[in-house]
């Protein structure tokens, strides 16, 4: 028998269903659910040929076609690379500097967005450079906002780091307007920028990896420079409906990082740059923000109490202009709607892989909460992920997601990540594998409706 994270009393559903209208762009979100980038790493790979990477496969436009009848208000991407040598992993997708609105790699950008909206959801694309935070079996030098390089994490080396040029800001600016472009005209409504999670963007937001002394550098402001010139590039360049993202990071203002008032600033910036909507989110490839206070554990939300502090500086909810999403641990349908006396809509990630239509369940009061996994998926971040994106590749394939609640399931799930983990260390610089671990446990197929 499946099991379910239990809900408390009873929740006012109706406020999830509630459309969400974007002031700026004047799109609306048919509910308040948000299906959150995950790692899909589904487009193709060639460790050699770089024009033949991260076109998107028919099992990539499989799994947002799932998404697209799941009953979403907005379904997400996972990254979308603009550089087809810095690529988080084998198998992102990848929009290149000046790739044609023709051919290959555009019909199936338009084919995957096309499954992704036709039951109404919106779809936006989450447009990433990794900048220091790229494996070095793919690059042997990168370029981040300084040259602070990422110490070898999760059995990951990490290759040294150097300041990028004000010429190399400037393509990046223009390789991410070049991509909302090509997915505007693919279809998409709209685009989001990865600031967070470590990323280049992120890079450039954090004082621990910005060290810069010019425009780019020491004030709120300036180290948001590159995202605002990239969202101007982006206004000029689609059409004025196309919705404006940024995904946020809560682990960049702890610490070392930005204070609760930088974070405050950094909103205002980013609502007068005209972003449509925030996702606030956490965790690094250095610190994963999976350390929540009890308070933070009882709201269920591992980021609400960061929203709860800055959201406010965007004015009052019926006022501000730039909406705010909250993702990471919502499990069931009470912590959503006690979520949206803060934000605007939930975001939902993992949850999502294992079951496609859980917002619509939720919405139909057919679930009150999502399924939980056994221990260790429940607990271990990385298996909790690399269960995810297992669940993923069964989609892609065909087949309904395996029940992470089994403990059948889970056990060999085990033995098929230790397999996987051996093949990619015997491939090792090499990179001729991508992908997720493959569930080799029983599946069934999913029966269209």
């Amino acid at each position: 028998m499946v099991s379910r994270y239990e809900a408390k009393g009873n929740a006012d559903i109706s406020r999830l269903a509630e459309p969400l209208k974007f002031e700026l762009s004047r799109k609306t979100a048919p509910n308040r659910f948000l299906n959150a980038a995950m790692g899909e790493d589904l487009s193709t790979w060639d460790p050699k040929i770089l024009e033949a990477r991260g076109i998107p496969t028919k099992e990539l436009i499989e799994v947002y076609r799932r998404w697209g009848e799941g009953g979403w208000g907005i379904v997400e991407t996972g990254n979308i690379m603009i550089d087809l040598q810095h690529t988080v992993t084998a198998g992102s997708a990848i929009i290149p500097p000046g790739a044609p609105f023709e051919g290959e790699r555009f019909e199936a950008f338009k084919a995957l967005a096309a499954a992704g909206k036709a039951e109404g959801s919106l779809i936006i694309g989450q447009v990433s450079h990794p900048g220091r935070q790229i494996p070095s079996k793919i690059v042997k030098e990168s370029i981040s906002a300084s040259a602070v390089q990422l110490p070898p994490r999760f059995g990951k080396t990490y290759p040294p780091t150097r300041a990028a040029t004000q010429s190399e800001i400037s393509q990046i600016v223009q390789a991410f307007a070049h991509a909302a472009a090509y997915l505007d005209a693919a279809g998409f409504d709209g685009i989001q920028l990865h600031a967070a999670h470590g990323y280049l963007l992120a890079q450039f937001l954090s004082p621990t990896t910005n060290k810069r002394t010019d425009a780019y550098g020491g004030s709120v402001v300036n180290r948001a420079r590159i995202i605002t010139e990239i969202f101007a590039a982006i206004r000029e360049r689609t059409s004025p409906g196309f919705i404006l993202s940024a995904k946020l990071n809560s682990v960049e203002f702890q610490d070392e990082g930005l204070t609760t008032a930088d974070a405050a600033e950094l909103v205002k910036v980013l609502q007068d740059a005209g972003v449509d909507y925030l996702e606030l989110s956490g965790g690094t490839a250095e610190v994963l923000g999976m350390n929540r206070r009890e308070s933070t554990k009882q709201r269920e939300a591992f980021f609400l109490e960061f929203a709860d502090k800055i959201v406010p500086a965007l004015g009052p909810a019926d006022q501000r202009r730039t909406k705010v999403f909250i993702v990471g641990g919502l499990r069931t349908a009470s912590a959503m709607v006690a979520a949206l006396d803060v934000v605007d809509g939930v975001g939902i990630g993992r949850p999502a892989s294992q079951e496609p239509s859980l917002a619509g369940d939720i919405l139909a009061e057919r679930v009150t909460g999502a399924i939980r996994p056994s221990p260790p998926f429940e607990d271990d971040f990385r298996l909790s992920l690399l269960g995810s994106a297992s669940q993923i590749k069964a989609i892609g394939k065909g087949y309904e997601p395996f029940d992470l609640s089994d403990t059948k399931v889970t056990a060999q799930l085990e033995k098929d990540i230790q397999v996987w983990t051996e093949v990619l260390a015997e491939d090792g610089d090499k990179v001729t594998k991508s992908g997720w671990p493959d569930y080799t446990g029983e599946l069934q197929l999913h029966l269209a409706n």
